[in-house]
């Protein structure tokens, strides 16, 4: 994990799912446990290439099939550990719908600023990341985490000493790869939303 000088060299590698059907309408997917679409499962296979075969310290992933779906494809399904920290922000009353539809409703709207009745606050799933990320940091080396837009990027937030709303400035698209890691001893973004087109319809 540390060269001679002690310099941190980990990396957290965060996967998000393929798309679904949910995803491309851009509803609000939180415990809904819906299945990869076709395009969804070609984005999986193609992170597969991407990541190359590449060996980590550490393999997890959320339990909800989109994501483990999306983890199998891309060749860690056997090595996998499945973690309930990982598991997508609960939406409350507003899964299934869009920002859009709600806004409808409620103007100004925001999901890193409402309250979530019958769900998640902003700073519960900000505890869930603490606790991947400190799982992380006591593993032999790199982690690889397969699961969801939100929990994603509130887990970058707090890897980088922000509080989990500011996980609204990290866009994440469907089947993308980051990396977090070290510069020194400091924690940093490395790369973010890297994608793979694997056909021309998306």
């Amino acid at each position: 994990m540390g060269e001679a000088t002690g310099e941190p060299r980990q990396e957290l590698w965060l996967i998000r799912h393929g798309e679904t059907e949910w995803s491309a309408a851009k509803r609000h997917t939180g415990r809904t446990d819906i299945l990869l679409a076709p395009t969804g499962e070609r984005q999986a296979a193609a992170l597969g290439r991407i990541l190359a075969d590449r060996r980590f310290a550490s393999v997890l992933s959320s339990p909800l099939r989109r994501a483990c779906e999306t983890c199998r494809l891309a060749g860690y399904g056997d090595v996998a550990s499945v973690t309930d920290d990982l598991l997508e922000w609960d939406y409350g009353v507003y899964e299934g719908k869009t920002a859009q539809e709600i806004r409808l409703e409620q103007p100004g709207w925001s999901i890193w600023t409402a309250a979530v009745s019958e769900g998640e606050s902003v700073e519960q799933v900000g505890q869930r990341a603490q606790r991947v990320i400190q799982h992380s940091l006591e593993a032999s080396g790199n982690v690889v985490m397969f699961a969801h837009a939100h929990v994603l990027r509130i887990l970058a937030a707090c890897w980088l000493g922000l509080p989990p709303e500011a996980g609204r400035f990290f866009v994440l698209d469907t089947a993308s790869v980051s990396v977090l890691g070290f510069e020194h001893d400091r924690r940093v973004i490395r790369r973010w939303n890297l994608l793979q087109v694997v056909d021309s319809s998306w």
